[in-house]
């Protein structure tokens, strides 16, 4: 299928969120483990999407976590840019994307990234209109943020590896405190 040549890509990469108003923009993602929140308020024409890693709470938060690799971070991230652009929250309506258990014989974080991302937005009183989670392979994942529009094509073999090999980086280490104190 060939792209409309007006059509722009903007790829979102774990750890980042995506409001657009264009409506020639997709925004695109690849998931293994992660999941994508896709949200976007048909009458305002504002819609975006999000990909993250691990569910996250307050206390991984105020512990020194690397915030952009939460879902609880990135969710309020994506709800706040939607309303900044004009957004109403009674008007959101979400599809959520990602979530394998992609090698055997680690934990479920992808079954708990999906269950985490229904209950923030049920909590938040954000319809779900579509989702696609779980099994055991990788998604490469197209979302038209202003119409709503997604498709998604599993991924297998060397793409799928490669998803997982990124999701398994580990984190950057903590920025030193900076405990110097300035004179003025």
């Amino acid at each position: 299928m060939m792209q409309d040549a007006a059509t722009k890509r903007v790829h979102v990469i774990q750890g980042e969120f995506k409001v657009v108003t264009d409506p020639n923009v997709v925004l695109s993602t690849i998931l293994g483990s992660c999941v994508a929140a896709c949200m976007r308020d048909p009458v305002a024409g504002v819609g975006g999407m999000n990909h993250f890693l691990l569910p996250g709470s307050a206390e991984a938060l105020a512990s020194g976590g690397d915030a952009t690799r939460y879902g609880v971070h990135l969710m309020e991230l994506l709800i706040n840019g939607l309303l900044k652009k004009g957004a109403r929250r009674d008007r959101l309506e979400a599809k959520i994307f990602g979530g394998a258990k992609t090698i055997a014989r680690f934990s479920n974080v992808g079954e708990q990234n999906a269950r985490f991302a229904r209950q923030f937005l049920m909590d938040e009183g954000i319809r779900i209109v579509g989702e696609s989670t779980g099994g055991d392979q990788g998604r490469k994942l197209e979302y038209w943020p202003l119409s709503g529009r997604a498709r998604q094509h599993q991924l297998t073999g060397v793409e799928a590896q490669r998803t997982v090999a990124l999701e398994q980086r580990p984190a950057p280490a903590p920025k030193p405190v900076d405990n110097s104190i300035e004179f003025f």
